[in-house]
C-alpha cells in the first residue's frame, strides 16, 4: 500500500498526521518538509520577546522526535519539485515518491511591499523559526524598530517589541489599525492603547524608502514626507498562500489552493489545508480553522469521509496592552457595526440586516463577553 504523504511540517501538517495516528496507527504515512521540520507554535513568533523565549527555546520537538511520536518518517530539508497527479507521484529532485493520498500543507509566505532606497534589501520578514532567529539577532541591542503593517501580526510585534524595551513605529496605509477586522472605533482604541506604551503610529501612510545612514543606522522615509532613524525595518503586511506547486501540477488555485468542504482539491486523492488552502472561497490562516480541518481530514484519510464544519471561531489578538477578540463577519453578509466605547474598552457588534449577530470585536474589559457572544453567534448560525 502506498503511503499518505503530507507535504509541510507546520501546525497543519503535523496536526493532520497526529489526528490520523489517533484513528489508525497502521496506515503508511510520510511527512516531507522543506525546512528543519521542528514543531513549534508559530503564533509565538510575534510574542516571544515578552515571554523572554529565545529562538532555540520555541521548538517543542525536532524532526526525529516527531517521527518517533507519529511512527512515520519525517523527511526534513527536502524540496518537492513537482507533482504528477495522474501518476500519484511526488518528485523530490531525482527521486519519485508515490502516494495513495497527498496532503498539501504548504503554508504561506509573507507579502513584501516594494520600497525604494539603498537599504531596501534590509527590510526583513518573520515567517518561520529561521526568520525569527535572524530577527532576534538584528534587534539585539537595537534602539528602534519600524513595522510596516498595522494588522494582527504588526500589532502583536509592536506590543512585544515595546514591552521588550525597543522604540517602535508602525506604518500602515489604512486609517486605523486592524482595519480589515474591526471598525474605526475599535482600531482607534487599540491605537491609543499602544501609543500609551510609546508606539508611534503613521497611518494613512507608507514607507517610501529605506536608506543607510552614515552612523550605520537606517533612515526611513515615508510617503507623507516624514523621516526618522531606525535600526530594523520589519514588514508584516499579511500572508500569501503558497500555490505555485499546486498550480504547476494543474490543480485549481485562486487566492489559495481551492478545496471543497472535504478539503479535496481538483485532483483525485489530493487534499489541502491550513494557510495554503482556500476552503469554499475562504482563506483562514488561524489556529482554530486548522485544528477543525485537520480532524475532519484525518477522518477522511482513515476511511470515514468527513466534511469540515466550522463553528464560530473568534480570534484572540495577543496584545496584553489591549486584549482584543474578533469574530469576523462572514463574507457577503450585509449589515453594520454598532460600537460602544468607554475608557476601559470597546464592544462592537456586527448586526446583519435581518437583525442577527454576525460578528463582534471586543477590546479591553469588553473581552469578558467573549463566551456569551460566541454562543449567540452559534445560535444565529
Amino acid at each position: 500500500m502506498e503511503p499518505v504523504v503530507v507535504v509541510g511540517a507546520g501546525l497543519a501538517g503535523y496536526t493532520v498526521a497526529r489526528e490520523m495516528r489517533k484513528l489508525n496507527r497502521e496506515i503508511p504515512l510520510i511527512l516531507v518538509a522543506a525546512d528543519s521540520a521542528h514543531f513549534y507554535p508559530k503564533p509565538q513568533l510575534s510574542t516571544a520577546l515578552a515571554t523572554k523565549k529565545l529562538p532555540e527555546q520555541l521548538p517543542q520537538a525536532d524532526a526525529e522526535q516527531m517521527s518517533a511520536q507519529l511512527g512515520a518518517p519525517v523527511r526534513a530539508n527536502v524540496t518537492v519539485t513537482g507533482i504528477d497527479t495522474a501518476g500519484a507521484t511526488l518528485q523530490l529532485g531525482d527521486e519519485a515518491l508515490r502516494y495513495s493520498s497527498l496532503v498539501l500543507a504548504l503554508g504561506a509566505d509573507q507579502i513584501t511591499i516594494p520600497v525604494g532606497g539603498d537599504a531596501a534589501d534590509a527590510v526583513v520578514t518573520v515567517n518561520d523559526l529561521a526568520d525569527y532567529g535572524k530577527f532576534r539577532g538584528l534587534i539585539d541591542g537595537a534602539r528602534h524598530v519600524t513595522i510596516i503593517g498595522g494588522g494582527l501580526i504588526g500589532c502583536e510585534f509592536a506590543n512585544d517589541l515595546i514591552a521588550g524595551g525597543h522604540g517602535v513605529a508602525v506604518v500602515d496605509t489604512a486609517d486605523w489599525p486592524l482595519s480589515r477586522l474591526v471598525p474605526a472605533e475599535a482600531g482607534t482604541f487599540r491605537q491609543k492603547a499602544l501609543a500609551g506604551l510609546g508606539v508611534d503610529w503613521f497611518l494613512s501612510n507608507a514607507v517610501a524608502a529605506v536608506d543607510r545612514a552614515a552612523d550605520g543606522r537606517l533612515r526611513v522615509r515615508l510617503a507623507g514626507g516624514e523621516e526618522f532613524a531606525s535600526d530594523v525595518v520589519l514588514s508584516a503586511v499579511g500572508l500569501r498562500p503558497r500555490t505555485a506547486l499546486a498550480s504547476a501540477a494543474g490543480i485549481v488555485t485562486n487566492r489559495g489552493i481551492v478545496v471543497d468542504s472535504h478539503l479535496r482539491t481538483s485532483a483525485e486523492n489530493v487534499y489541502a489545508l491550513g494557510d495554503c488552502a482556500e476552503i469554499d472561497g475562504l482563506v483562514m490562516p488561524y489556529v482554530l480553522p486548522i485544528m477543525h480541518s485537520a480532524r475532519a481530514l484525518a477522518a477522511t484519510l482513515t476511511g470515514a469521509p468527513t466534511q469540515t464544519v466550522f463553528p464560530p471561531m473568534p480570534v484572540m489578538i495577543k496584545t496584553p496592552a489591549c486584549p482584543t477578540i474578533v469574530a469576523t463577519p462572514p463574507v457577503g453578509v450585509a449589515g453594520a457595526w454598532n460600537a460602544g466605547v468607554t475608557e476601559e474598552g470597546v464592544r462592537a457588534l456586527y448586526v446583519a440586516t435581518d437583525g442577527t449577530l454576525a460578528g463582534f470585536a471586543l477590546l479591553g474589559n469588553a473581552s469578558k463577553e467573549r463566551a456569551a457572544l460566541t454562543k449567540q453567534l452559534g445560535s444565529a448560525a
